[in-house]
């Protein structure tokens, strides 16, 4: 600070520049000039040097890895499409669970969809890029910063610059100005930063869907299982009146000495069996409650009034499940796979433009002064503009590690983009083919169920006749209970089946609806 006050002591003292000019020969000035001409032309050299080879370098281009051929996967798709009348390759409805026709379910995906905390971690995250990419872009735009100063110093006697005649009594300096600097990016390093952060942006507003996917998907498919549950509670509660009835006319078959003690014990062992398992099924029901209060956000117990007996919900009688080529536009995670490879894509380039130097503008524009009041004088001005160049010339092997890393993580990126893709194939095959099997089991087990109702009436005619004893209508019984339960297992797996296939199709998400909720990103 002491130099920097002595240089300005010195200043007020010094002849003036213009004397000094005019009192030198002619010949010296052309020599000044002609110093001061080949410098700029130096630098001009120098800069026009940096330009050329920024122009040389080239980004990264994405590149996506090679698939493996899906022609036998649409072909079967085909075929299952062709033999099933509700299948039609129409685009598939965003709100997919409306086709169930079930007005609680619709209710539910409504509030899941403003209440669920899946959705809101989703969301903060989704935040947390943009504001990452918030950070990076800045470093594009020129950095200004205020600066005020005040210092009192003074040198110590045993200073050599006392020696020399400074003097040892303390001074004031104030300061006042601003401070810009501002990285040409020449080689691409911002740009390729912020490409990564857009990407990772994108990423996230795609993980964002895949939540909204996955709750939607979450939400039917628990109120489906507790909808199945509670139709075979109503079936065993239904059984078990015609067993509570069996037990009365085995008794009274007993009473008359035309039964043993067999007939009234077995009847009320089939009682105790079926109150047995209606206390299971009141367990899962419970719980599948408290799951569907979990997904909303609610605390256990709160949707029990909301969710009373009801039917299943039928089967919808046209299933739109588009065409095979907008299944890469319509699964939120195979658009998230593919933002996430452009990402890694866009790291490459920076750690690639991380070897080249770095160009920075810089300026500094203020006042400076030994007393406050002379702050406001023309003669306190300062400032400077010059630039600054950084170059890497040793740092480790670090460059080479960052550049290293970044391709073995686009090498990752690419796997995943093709496990991404592969097993959303796979899911929807799967789901079609479940769709199709379950469809005709349950054919099948509308047979077996009416065929059972007969033998359970015969059986029941012959032991109030006589002719029959009591095992063969506990035989006829239970079969018919068996095929009620199964018939209902079926029907809700089938409808499960619509679940499942609309989630492997990428339901419950659309561009358009995430354009409507507030954001929108496009992938190529």
């Amino acid at each position: 600070m002491f130099l920097h006050n002595e240089s300005m002591r010195a200043r007020r003292n010094a002849p003036s520049p213009r004397a000094s000019e005019a009192a030198a020969p002619g010949a010296a000035w052309h020599e000044h000039g002609f110093r001061r001409s080949d410098r700029f032309l130096c630098r001009m050299s120098a800069l026009a040097t940096v330009l050329l080879l920024a122009g040389c370098l080239t980004p990264p281009q994405p590149d996506r890895p090679a698939l493996p051929s899906f022609d036998a996967a649409q072909r079967s798709r085909s075929a299952i499409v062709a033999t099933e009348p509700a299948l039609a390759e129409d685009t598939a409805p965003e709100q997919w669970w409306q086709l169930l026709g079930d007005p609680t379910l619709s209710g539910l995906q409504t509030e899941a969809a403003g209440t669920s905390l899946e959705l809101h971690a989703a969301a903060a995250r989704v935040e947390e890029s943009r504001a990452q990419l918030a950070a990076v872009d800045s470093a594009r735009w020129p950095q200004v910063a205020g600066e005020a100063a005040f210092a009192r110093s003074a040198l110590s006697e045993q200073s050599p610059l006392v020696r020399l005649g400074a003097p040892t009594y303390p001074t004031n300096t104030w300061l006042l100005g601003v401070q810009a600097s501002w990285e040409l990016d020449l080689w691409g390093r911002i740009g390729q930063l912020g490409e990564g952060a857009q990407a990772r942006l994108l990423a996230s507003e795609y993980g964002m869907d895949m939540v909204k996917v996955s709750v939607a998907g979450e939400v039917a498919r628990t109120y489906l299982l507790l909808r199945g549950v509670q139709a075979q509670m109503a079936i065993l509660d239904e059984n078990r009146q015609i067993a509570q009835n069996l037990v009365s006319m085995a008794q009274s078959r007993q009473r008359h000495g035309v039964a043993t003690r067999f007939e009234p014990a077995a009847a009320r062992a089939d009682v105790a069996g079926i109150d047995a398992r209606l206390w299971q099924l009141r367990q899962q029901r419970d719980g599948l409650m408290n799951a569907l209060a979990l997904l909303l956000g609610q605390a256990p117990r709160e949707l029990d009034d909301r969710l009373g007996t009801a039917s299943l919900p039928a089967m919808p009688a046209r299933i739109p499940i588009g065409v095979p080529s907008e299944l890469a536009k319509d699964r939120p995670d195979i658009r998230q796979a593919d933002a996430r490879l452009r990402a890694a894509v866009a790291d490459i380039g920076a750690a690639k433009a991380d070897f080249y130097p770095r160009v920075s503008l810089t300026g500094n524009l203020g006042l400076q002064a030994f007393e406050w009041s002379d702050l406001g004088s023309w003669s306190s001005r300062r400032f400077s503009v010059g630039h600054t160049l950084y170059l890497p010339i040793f740092q480790g092997g670090r460059l080479q590690a960052n550049l290293a890393l970044s391709e073995a993580r686009h090498r990752l990126a690419g796997i995943a983009y093709q496990q991404t893709v592969l097993r959303a194939w796979h899911e929807v095959d799967d789901a079609l083919r479940a769709y199709a099997n379950e469809r005709q089991r349950n054919a099948q087990l509308q047979l077996a169920l009416g065929q059972n109702q007969i033998a359970l009436d015969v059986a029941q005619r012959a032991y109030q006749q006589g002719t029959a004893d009591f095992t063969a209508v506990l035989v006829a019984r239970r079969s018919y209970l068996l095929s009620q339960a199964e018939l209902t297992h079926s029907s809700t797996a089938s409808a499960l089946s619509v679940v499942a296939l609309y989630r492997a199709l990428g339901g419950g998400w659309s561009p358009a609806l995430r354009a409507r909720d507030g954001g929108e990103g496009s992938v190529s």
